[in-house]
């Protein structure tokens, strides 16, 4: 995507935007409507065809507490060790899309009564999905996997929307970030890279992975997605502990 107006003399925005066309278009004859007028009449009051919608038109998917077991060993193994280390601890959610990831974090780091006292950094490269994370509003879907009680505490319905708590909000430090090309801050205590690597070459995950190792102190952790198992994690200095974290040595 980087290289779109280098190789065809298109820029990237107007790329991206006749692929969003497209996907509209594809769709809007595909349920049989003649005109965009009367699809968008039609997603106003069918919920199913709506969600068809937000499907094909968003690229980043994602939901609070995805693969909610993972999130636990976080919460219950992980953190506590971290936390022996008695300073201050640092985060970082990389590729974060549109903040349900480090909303996540800060669910379960406020239950244990210690968000004020971590940083926590959460990047993408997306403009778009930044904002979106910033303004933390999010339909019902995206809280599907998020325990009853935690939601009644950090959400408040708005209609149809959901809208995170403003104590989550001020403890994370949105930023505009490319993975491959920009400098990397040290010292952290875990990075959550989760679902991304899968679309990234062998050559580009081997230099990542060797850009977080660095950027871990000794100790800390790698948490990645399902599909994103490290096979040979002991020459990026990592060692397998729990499944989908790898610990810096």
């Amino acid at each position: 995507m980087h290289n779109v107006k280098q190789s065809t003399g298109i820029d990237l925005a107007q790329y991206k935007e006749a692929q969003m066309k497209r996907r509209l278009t594809t769709l809007r004859m595909k349920n049989g409507y003649q005109s965009f007028s009367d699809f968008f009449a039609a997603m106003m009051k069918d919920k199913a065809l709506f969600y068809e919608f937000l499907d094909r038109m968003t690229i980043n998917v994602s939901e609070f507490w995805r693969n909610p077991n993972r999130w636990e060993v976080l919460r219950d193994v992980i953190l506590p060790e971290l936390q022996r280390s008695g300073r201050r601890l640092k985060l970082w959610s990389a590729a974060c899309s549109t903040g349900e990831e480090p909303y996540t974090l800060a669910m379960i780091l406020s239950d244990k009564n210690i968000l004020a006292e971590t940083g926590i950094l959460a990047t993408d490269i997306d403009d778009g999905a930044l904002a979106k994370a910033k303004q933390g509003i999010y339909l019902e879907r995206s809280l599907k996997d998020v325990p009853k009680d935690v939601a009644g505490r950090y959400f408040t319905p708005e209609g149809p929307v959901f809208k995170v708590s403003e104590g989550l909000k001020k403890n994370i430090d949105f930023r505009k970030q490319n993975l491959l090309l920009d400098k990397f801050d040290e010292g952290f205590d875990l990075i959550i890279c989760r679902n991304v690597m899968i679309y990234f070459t062998e050559e580009a995950k081997n230099k990542l992975y060797h850009k977080f190792s660095a950027s871990l102190r000794p100790g800390g952790y790698l948490f990645v997605g399902s599909t994103e198992q490290i096979f040979t994690p002991a020459q990026y200095g990592f060692e397998s502990t729990e499944t989908f974290f790898y610990r810096k040595k």
